[in-house]
């Protein structure tokens, strides 16, 4: 059941605009009074869920001068048509910001993921994962290129160090910061190229009846290595499973991208180095994200998720000597990390 109660658009501009916009539309009935917020975003877009007279339907309400919404368009027809499950946009103000698009359902993976449910709905990502890959032509999306994924790593040492764990780093460990960055991007950048959704977890991929999982989020997607969705599924900020299990995923993973031609290096310990050097540069910069949400935007439950994030990296460091200065730099920080708003 949903509740009646309609949203109060007084002291909301961009809600009161919303409705109206909603009410300019031919050929579909809303019931106003249903507009509901559908989900949280840690972006300044938003998500209402309204029952129509086409069923329930999603609309986004993306600022235009903070994130517009022509990435998700663009990226949205290029999914479309490899065939994989998309929200149906089925109109559209750019100009304004507000989207209408098909319901995908309520039920994340995260929700539904459990010891028996696991491995069917993984090996669902993963298959929706190469078919994605294995569409990719250069030129179609954004390069995700070592400016990119360097300023992504540089949220660690800004947001995470300077501002959580508020400790000055000295002209030899940023010296050290700067040579294991290079380390890790020169991996990354080796890694052959496809299309990366950038965000391919346990909250953006939703349980589907048919064409699972259905696949939301995908705006910023980019061209660029190979492992880093596969990271985003696997090692995951919101659900941690064991390493055993994971490391079989990642094979049926490397064996099935083999099957499909994608270009993983034939040896699986090349692969799966290259999965956890990638998945360094992630986390690294999820540190860096989940600080700055708390302290810019003022969303502390970002902070909760950190315990598991410092977890996957200090695992990966404890793997590879050529990593050590950031483990020498990591180690002592984690003793006097800030435990605020942190549950175990």
């Amino acid at each position: 059941m949903h509740q009646s109660v309609g949203l109060s658009h007084h002291g909301d501009p961009r809600l009161l605009a919303l409705r109206q916009w909603l009410d300019t539309l031919s050929g579909i009935q809303f019931d106003s009074k249903t507009l509901r917020p559908a989900s949280s975003d840690a972006s300044f877009r938003r998500y209402f869920r309204v029952d129509s007279s086409k069923g329930s339907l999603i609309v986004m309400d993306a600022p235009p001068d903070k994130e517009p919404v022509q990435p998700f368009l663009h990226v949205a027809e290029v999914f479309r048509q490899i065939g994989v499950s998309v929200p149906d946009v089925i109109a559209a103000h750019v100009g304004a910001g507000f989207l209408l698009l098909s319901d995908l359902g309520a039920k994340t993976y995260l929700q539904e993921l459990s010891e028996n449910s696991a491995h069917a709905l993984y090996m669902d990502a993963i298959d929706s994962l190469i078919r994605i890959q294995s569409a990719s032509v250069p030129g179609t999306l954004p390069e995700y290129d070592r400016t990119l994924l360097l300023r992504e790593l540089s949220l660690f040492p800004e947001w995470f160090i300077a501002k959580h764990v508020q400790v000055g780093l000295s002209d030899e460990q940023k010296s050290d910061l700067s040579r294991v960055f290079d380390l890790i991007l020169s991996n990354n950048l080796a890694q052959q190229p496809v299309y990366v959704h950038r965000d391919y977890h346990s909250r953006n991929l939703m349980v589907t009846e048919s064409g699972n999982p259905g696949i939301l989020d995908f705006q910023d997607a980019v061209y660029g290595p190979l492992t880093y969705d596969l990271v985003s599924l696997l090692r995951d900020a919101y659900i941690v499973w064991d390493e055993e299990r994971v490391l079989d995923w990642v094979i049926r993973y490397w064996e099935r991208a083999r099957r499909a031609g994608l270009p993983v290096p034939p040896d699986i310990d090349a692969f799966y180095r290259d999965f956890e050097f990638m998945g360094v540069q992630r986390h690294l910069k999820i540190l860096g994200i989940f600080s700055r949400l708390y302290y810019r935007d003022g969303k502390a439950a970002y902070l909760n998720d950190l315990p598991v994030v410092l977890a996957y990296v200090t695992k990966v460091l404890e793997r590879y000597k050529e990593l050590s200065p950031l483990r020498q730099i990591l180690d002592p920080l984690l003793e006097r990390t800030p435990q605020v708003g942190y549950t175990f």
